[in-house]
């Protein structure tokens, strides 16, 4: 038996995957045809924790079933991590016959939810072109932004390019911050929780007035009227799983102040100037990050003021002695600390960095209040 090489099978799977969209391309949309917006759940997996957003174009008279989405990214991609970093990680549009869809989230165990869109047959022809558009190899790749360019707010555009106006904008709460709002998503995460908390700057402090998240597009499209109607003329449930929560005997607030407890336990030179140049040189990689990448999550981050630099100069100084030295960096430290906790009081990620804030006080104290060098 002869095997076909790589490259053969591949090509059959496009030509197979590409005949209904070609099909819709060259085919007008029936009368029944309906189109949804897909909204699934949340998994413990790191990229899909926010849930995930589709769009479904239903027209059994044309035997069509088709879910498009802007989710896909390639890990193959060369110097992946590098480029996610600096933010210029291509992701792409794919579309997916709806039984393949479907089975995939019935495989995880995900919850899947669908709204059918109140729009005219001429909007449901212009968003089904807009989306095989974007399925053009010029056109497919978008950059990748965490709020501003995602699976969600690029969903919400082409929709609104169909419609040609902002129907498509979000309801309810646009008060809380992006930061306030992407907390909760990281429930019983906790290592993920701290390290966005510390990571994230000032733009996610903003008002969260767009619509970035899938379940914020789920609830604003249950508010939106279009021309004095619902635009949601039916919501069902397709899959309903449960979330399975995530249980992990390290990553947990535990073993957090359990660590942090050793060090000021130990009371050790050693480990105390271990502890300060750890945040000091974790300091100077979230400066870079802010610098070097175009995310702008990433820019103006005051928690750098914990993590601070300096620290990496006042336990420089102490080495070497110098006196003057580290008086300068202990004070400038200290009021970098107080600064912090003030700026912290309004902001929902107090509570998870106020462990570091006291270790790194006593640490100071201790070992350079009133000290001989």
């Amino acid at each position: 038996m002869k095997f076909l090489s790589l490259q053969k099978i591949v090509l059959l799977v496009v030509l197979w995957m590409s005949i209904p969209f070609c099909f819709s391309q060259t085919t007008p949309l029936s009368k029944e045809a309906k189109i949804s917006v897909l909204t699934c759940g949340t998994s413990n997996e790191i990229y899909a924790l926010f849930g995930h957003t589709a769009i479904r174009v239903n027209d059994p008279a044309n035997g069509m079933d088709v879910v498009y989405n802007y989710g896909a990214f390639d890990f193959g991609t060369s110097n992946f991590a590098l480029k996610f970093v600096k933010g210029n990680l291509q992701y792409f549009a794919v579309a997916n016959s709806y039984a393949d869809f479907i089975a995939n989230y019935n495989y995880e165990k995900r919850s899947v939810y669908e709204q059918e869109l109140r729009i005219t047959a001429l909007q449901k022809e212009k968003l089904v072109a807009l989306l095989n558009e974007s399925l053009l190899l010029e056109n497919r790749e978008y950059t990748y932004k965490f709020i501003d360019q995602n699976c969600t707010s690029m969903a919400v555009e082409v929709i609104n390019r169909a419609l040609d106006q902002e129907v498509i904008v979000k309801k309810g709460d646009t008060i809380s911050t992006y930061r306030s709002i992407l907390y909760p998503y990281f429930n019983n995460h906790f290592y993920e929780q701290l390290g966005t908390s510390v990571i994230f700057g000032t733009k996610t402090d903003q008002a969260g007035t767009a619509i970035f998240l899938p379940f914020e597009l789920k609830e604003s499209l249950n508010q939106i009227q279009l021309n004095q109607q619902p635009i949601v003329k039916q919501n069902n449930t397709l899959l309903e799983y449960e979330p399975e929560t995530n249980s992990s005997w390290w990553n947990n607030p535990y073993t957090y102040l359990l660590f942090l407890g050793c060090i000021l336990l130990l009371n050790k030179k050693w480990s105390d100037t271990l502890y300060l140049a750890s945040m000091g040189i974790l300091g100077i990689a979230f400066t870079i990050l802010g610098l070097y990448s175009t995310h702008l999550e990433l820019g103006n981050n005051y928690n750098t003021l914990v993590f601070n630099p300096a620290l990496i100069a006042l336990v420089a100084f102490a080495k070497a002695k110098n006196k003057k030295g580290v008086q300068f960096t202990f004070w400038f430290n200290c009021i970098a600390l107080v600064l912090y906790a003030i700026v912290l009081t309004t902001k929902v990620h107090l509570w998870i960095v106020t462990p570091l804030i006291i270790t790194n006080g006593v640490i100071l104290a201790r070992r350079y209040w009133k000290k001989e060098v």
